[in-house]
């Protein structure tokens, strides 16, 4: 059993907060991921706006959405050691866990954080546990573009530019959805959805960001 930065006085909630609805079971951690994603999103908020003071709304919003992300959560949640410990149906146990269930079980698990301790023990929780991209969302300054950063990245490292494919539209006009990966030479990137082509090729960027700088850190 990994050590968790928090301990529980209820145990019950760490293992409801383990148990996905895709075991079909009357209880499963629906509601603790609800509840942990309003702490997450207040928890870093706070952090931001504090952190941020030359900010507008608008950009501490593109900030947060990169550290409450679901590849960043379900980043935590392998460092955290979930993945063995999760409660998932016949379905799921065949391959690794998407990074959708990993990051519902993150929220789930700091959702339990904030019923056993409190606010407190929810924000002592997600700084340690994502300590690194706060890290850099703190170090950021002016808007946050990922399209710019990576750019600047692929260009300072590879004298090239990255570009940017629509794989799948979903969808009617006042609702539409675009699926876009970022590619540099010969590699794809994992691919990212958004309400417009900008928004899903900045989220592309992004993930294109996370892959590159993990590599860095190998």
């Amino acid at each position: 059993m990994p050590v968790l930065p928090h301990e529980f006085r209820d145990p019950s909630l760490l293992e409801l907060a383990l148990t996905h609805s895709s075991t079909g079971l009357d209880e499963d951690n629906e509601r603790l991921e609800y509840l942990g994603d309003a702490a997450l999103d207040l928890v870093v908020a706070e952090e931001l706006f504090r952190s941020h003071p030359d900010l507008r709304e608008g950009d501490l919003t593109e900030l947060k959405s990169h550290v409450v992300s679901r590849t960043t959560l379900a980043r935590a949640a392998r460092q955290l050691g979930l993945e063995p410990l999760a409660r998932i149906g016949l379905g799921l146990r065949r391959r690794a866990l998407p990074a959708s269930v990993l990051a519902n079980l993150y929220e789930a698990l700091l959702g339990a954080v904030y019923l056993d301790g409190g606010l407190e023990a929810a924000r002592a929780f997600t700084h340690t546990t994502l300590e690194e991209p706060l890290a850099l969302a703190r170090a950021r300054r002016g808007t946050a573009n990922p399209k710019q950063e990576l750019q600047h990245r692929t260009q300072q490292r590879w004298n090239e530019l990255p570009v940017y494919h629509l794989l799948e539209s979903r969808g009617e006009a006042h609702a539409r959805a675009f699926l876009v990966c970022a590619q540099l030479r010969e590699e794809r990137f994992p691919s990212a959805w958004g309400r417009t082509l900008k928004e899903a090729e900045s989220w592309a960027a992004h993930e294109a960001l996370l892959v590159l700088r993990e590599r860095e850190r190998a």
